[in-house]
């Protein structure tokens, strides 16, 4: 339905043509589409690139040619629910599919290559995760090294120099990459950084000067709001003043849609530390907040880092129920450059999961 609609909100106006294809530059104003029915060649005084991103497919014997195995936009069209899923990498993706199937009574199995689990998040928040997957079941494998994969007795089989494992369908969420291959880059002038991202100033223009690029394809964060606010920019250096720029956006949080979900803005703990300034660090178990309760889940933790000096919010990490909803409340303190004070004596509805913000800040001392 989303993607439908906004489809239309492009197709149906009159001043613009949706083109279905695949494109590659010729030069800096001209672009090739291949189409199902032929070619076609368009012209353009500025272009404007925002391709995305795709999976990271790892150098693994078998796994591109063998049946049941998928990215994550593959796994979302299954008719049927695999009874056993692995997931190949336990970054943010692979979490929130874990989480995703495990709940829908699928067993889970995530390989992860690294020693650690969640490596930019602070150990303790990273460890709560970890208790909450387990007690859905979830199975995780540190040091994973993954040989091979195969088709065998109608299964995926993953083999490492442990032992093999057999699942029903393997979900490949080794990260992603920018979407440039094919594009000719080259051709148009347009230069690239080592993973293929397409560098950009911080106005979003691209090494020719009639050529913009926004959103996955530059190689920055990979969130859809970040791409929006690209597109800000350039209407802004197109339309208006020319002031709005990267430069701008302070304090970008993020939402891990597990259940229950990890937000956080700021710097951890860990990076907090390691700047040199002087902080307190507080945590609040969520069995503590009386909304979590009425809610029947009181799972995970919140944890604030502020520094002493300024007493200025430096980082906050939110795992609990309705944090994707909280984590911008305090994204807005942060911008507005408050003390965490704010927080700590807000007027909040209850019972609900903001008031908790009240009770994090009141740990401050």
């Amino acid at each position: 339905f989303l993607r439908d609609k906004n489809f239309h909100n492009l197709a149906d106006l009159d001043n613009v043509d949706v083109i279905e294809g695949r494109a590659e530059f010729i030069d800096n104003h001209t672009l090739r589409v291949f189409q199902a029915d032929g070619e076609r060649v368009l012209r353009g005084e500025k272009i404007f690139i925002n391709t995305g991103a795709e999976s990271v497919i790892p150098a693994i014997t078998g796994l591109t040619t063998t049946a049941g195995v998928f990215d994550s936009t593959g796994l979302l069209s299954l008719s049927q629910r695999p009874a056993r899923l692995g997931i190949l990498g336990g970054g943010y993706i692979g979490l929130e599919f874990a989480s995703m199937f495990a709940n829908f009574g699928t067993k889970v199995t995530i390989f992860e290559a690294a020693p650690q689990f969640l490596p930019r998040e602070d150990r303790d928040i990273a460890q709560a995760i970890t208790r909450i997957l387990q007690e859905k079941g979830v199975e995780l494998i540190l040091n994973a090294n993954v040989q091979a994969v195969s088709s065998r007795e109608g299964a995926v089989q993953v083999e490492t120099p442990e032992g093999a494992h057999l699942v029903d369908a393997l979900l490949v969420a080794s990260g992603r990459k920018p979407a440039t291959a094919g594009l000719q880059l080259q051709n148009a002038g347009v230069a690239v950084n080592e993973r293929g991202g397409i560098i950009v100033d911080d106005y979003l223009r691209t090494s020719a000067d009639n050529i913009w690029a926004m959103g996955d394809v530059t190689g920055g964060l990979q969130f859809t709001y970040v791409s929006l606010d690209d597109f800000r920019i350039v209407r802004d250096g197109l339309l208006g003043d020319g002031k709005r720029s990267t430069r701008d956006r302070q304090n970008v949080p993020y939402s891990v849609f597990m259940t229950p979900p990890l937000s956080r803005v700021g710097l951890t703990e860990e990076q907090a530390r390691a700047s040199g300034a002087t902080v307190q660090v507080v945590t609040l178990p969520v069995a503590a907040i009386p909304r979590a309760r009425v809610m029947n889940d009181t799972r995970g933790v919140l944890k604030a880092v502020v520094d002493v000096n300024t007493q200025r919010i430096v980082g906050v990490s939110l795992l609990c129920v309705d944090s994707h909803e909280m984590i911008n409340i305090v994204k807005t303190v942060m911008d507005a450059d408050l003390p965490y004070t704010v927080l700590r004596d807000q007027i909040f509805t209850h019972p609900t999961m903001s008031e908790s913000l009240n009770d994090l800040f009141s740990l401050i001392k």
